[in-house]
């Protein structure tokens, strides 16, 4: 195998990256300050101090589901803007049909959920306490 300064270059480049990655790791396990005890093991929420219950709420999972379908679905549209970059280029009516059916399918998905009550929001979230 013959190894060129374009393999150098490249492994130069890798060995950057990596100390730029992990670098300030070390770096700041090296120089930050040690904190032990006290509050150190308290919820933190943005400098405020807790103040009743513990900051540890257990959500519902409907929360989930939401946030799942939403990422579904905006991958699925994420799709479409390649398609609509390159449809002033292309010829014939074979790219429209096709969107038109990547656009049903999605459709139909949307009507399936709804169908199953995906979408249908619980009046009133339980939220047990924490043991």
């Amino acid at each position: 195998m013959v190894f060129s300064w374009m393999n150098v270059s490249i492994l130069a480049f890798l060995a950057a990256g990596l100390a730029f990655a992990l670098g300030p790791i070390v770096v700041s396990l090296l120089l930050a300050p040690k904190a032990r005890g006290g509050a150190f093991a308290e919820s933190y929420e943005c400098g405020i101090p807790v103040h009743g219950r513990q900051a540890w709420v257990q959500f519902g999972l409907t929360f989930y589901f939401y946030a799942l379908i939403f990422l579904a679905f905006d991958v699925d549209v994420l799709y479409l803007f390649p398609v609509t970059a390159m449809y002033p280029d292309t010829t014939g009516w074979v790219p429209f049909w096709q969107v038109l059916v990547f656009i049903a399918v999605l459709f139909a998905a949307i009507f399936y959920f709804s169908s199953k009550g995906v979408f249908s929001w619980p009046r009133r979230i339980r939220v047990s306490p924490r043991r």
